[in-house]
């Protein structure tokens, strides 16, 4: 029983030699390309036909190939070798960073707005980690090392930290609320044109709190669209109420272009704005540098004013 455990506890390490010896149409070439003896390969084949209980390779004096049972085995034998490689060069990658920027993708409203004065102060405080900037909502992919967005990337092998959830307000231009008339309480919403996050179906509900207070308000919006630009552009000008990230309309509010609108009622913040990086980086110095500056410099930003 013992001596199976151990053949099982080796068998990956022998499947492996099995692949190389068929990719390399092989024992010598094997041998060669991992480093060891040709006895060594021979073994390992032996030993995993023993564990197997079955012939994986015929042996001619010109030519080798794979029994019925091989062909069933080497997949798994191939798929070994090639995770082991990635796994390999991940920790070559981990060990040694690349003599590179530090590629960041930031969602382009946030990014604009939220990112852009960080860049400076984390270079000043950072001078050794050059920084790559590419504005985008497509989040983490193959191309950048960390991405700031509000997407939320499933997967094995991914990291995220929440940097935080911005808080949501209604605002609308002074002219519009001028011909319309400023909403006193939440119900006087729905006679007016809203433009708010893309929603699930022509209508939408808008749930708002004050104090012990709740009111539900339900509406078809004049524009709904995912982009926080788009609604702030279309707010700026005067086309509805938007419902926005508070930052967005810092400046607005406090130049008096826009006005907040029920002010003393508070929504559901918007989409929380995440760090996403591959998990393998979760160790480089450079991420951890990177991420954690972010953290504790965007998230006063991201506070109500």
């Amino acid at each position: 029983m013992i001596a199976h455990r151990v053949n099982l506890i080796w068998m990956p390490a022998q499947l492996a030699v099995l692949a190389k010896v068929v990719d390399l149409n092989g024992f010598s070439a094997a041998a060669r390309s991992l480093g060891v003896p040709k006895a060594a390969v021979s073994r390992a084949i032996a030993d995993l036909e023993k564990t197997l209980g079955v012939r994986v390779l015929k042996r001619t004096t010109r030519r080798l190939s794979l029994t019925p049972a091989g062909r069933i085995v080497y997949p798994h034998a191939k798929r070994i070798v090639e995770e082991t490689d990635t796994a390999q060069s991940q920790m070559a990658r981990l060990r040694s960073p690349p003599a590179r920027p530090l590629r960041v993708a930031a969602d382009s409203t946030y990014g604009r707005v939220l990112l852009t004065p960080l860049v400076p102060r984390f270079l000043e405080s950072f001078p050794q980690v050059p920084l790559e900037v590419v504005m985008h909502a497509d989040g983490l992919d193959e191309s950048c090392d960390v991405a700031i967005c509000t997407a939320i990337r499933e997967g094995a092998g991914i990291a995220e930290r929440t940097l935080g959830a911005p808080p949501a307000v209604l605002c609308a231009t002074p002219a519009y609320l001028a011909e319309r008339g400023t909403p006193l309480k939440p119900e006087e919403l729905s006679r007016h044109d809203l433009l708010t996050p893309d929603g699930d179906g022509p209508e939408l509900r808008l749930l708002l709190a004050r104090g012990s207070q709740r009111a539900e308000v339900r509406f078809s919006p004049k524009l709904a669209v995912d982009d926080p630009a788009v609604l702030h552009a279309a707010t700026a000008a005067g086309l509805g109420i938007g419902l926005l990230p508070e930052f967005l309309c810092r400046q607005g509010v406090a130049t008096g272009r826009l006005k907040l609108v029920l002010a003393d009622w508070s929504l559901p913040p918007a989409a929380p704005l995440r760090a996403v990086y591959p998990e393998i980086l979760g160790a480089d110095p450079r991420v951890q540098h990177f991420v954690d500056f972010i953290a504790a410099n965007i998230v006063p930003a991201l506070a109500r004013a």
